[in-house]
């Protein structure tokens, strides 16, 4: 794998909140994706998920019947992927290393294409990562992916929390449109014995355009269309899916 810089890049505990607490998300777009493959007459092959978090979308697909390959940069996240979806394989890297063997679908679920994790995140290089994807998949097949755009926080600066009986999760969002960026503070408290833990991230997003990234896909020959819900579960404020399947 090549070097790269994973930074703070979802810890144990943030990992552990992200599943119990943020699964909803992963489960809507894998039933999206499921019934697009049946629906084009794909009951089986392998599914190739980048950022695969904690596995909620691969499991579902192999509990479906596919094959699933999963790419994360987070090891935390990489080791409950594996210990949920047993048949699965799961390796650390970055997307931008990640090597896609031929399938049937690539998913990217959660903003993946957003996360500046690795320092040589670039809109080129997302690119290249399009055509390796494109090059990969079968006639037919699917590339299912979502990304944040600029006006993600309208209002520039947002806070907000959840809580559980063994988590919270206080965060602050902070967009600058000039500079398509957004920032994320994280702070996590997790119960661990009879305490709880205190532990902070920050996460940087570089935001899109829509048609940045719709004319490369159509460029390589996929046909796309854009979602704003996976399912009954309708996306945030500058916030967008793209189904686009080889011809």
């Amino acid at each position: 794998m090549k070097a790269e810089s994973a930074g703070n890049a979802y810890g144990s505990d943030l990992a552990y909140i992200h599943d119990a607490g943020f699964g909803a998300f992963a489960e809507a777009a894998a039933q999206t994706l499921l019934a697009l493959l049946r629906r084009g007459g794909v009951r089986g092959g392998l599914v190739v998920d980048l950022g695969c978090g904690s596995g909620i979308l691969a499991s579902a697909a192999a509990t479906a019947g596919y094959d699933v390959l999963g790419f994360d940069i987070s090891p935390n996240m990489v080791e409950l992927s594996r210990r949920r979806v047993r048949r699965g394989t799961f390796r650390r890297a970055s997307l931008l290393d990640a090597e896609i063997p031929s399938c049937v679908a690539v998913t990217a679920v959660g903003e993946i294409f957003n996360y500046l994790f690795d320092r040589r995140h670039s809109l080129p290089r997302l690119k290249k990562l399009f055509r390796r994807v494109h090059r990969a998949l079968a006639p037919g097949g699917l590339f299912l992916f979502d990304v944040a755009l600029i006006g993600r926080v309208p209002e520039g600066w947002r806070r907000s929390y959840m809580e559980a009986d063994d988590w919270a999760c206080l965060f602050e969002a902070e967009e600058n449109a000039r500079q398509k960026l957004l920032t994320r503070r994280i702070t996590t408290f997790r119960k661990v014995g009879g305490a709880f833990r205190r532990d902070h991230e920050v996460h940087r997003l570089r935001l899109f355009e829509r048609d940045e990234l719709l004319a490369p896909l159509r460029k390589l020959g996929f046909r796309v269309r854009t979602v704003r819900r996976y399912g009954e579960l309708s996306f945030p404020p500058g916030y967008v899916g793209f189904i686009a399947r080889k011809s």
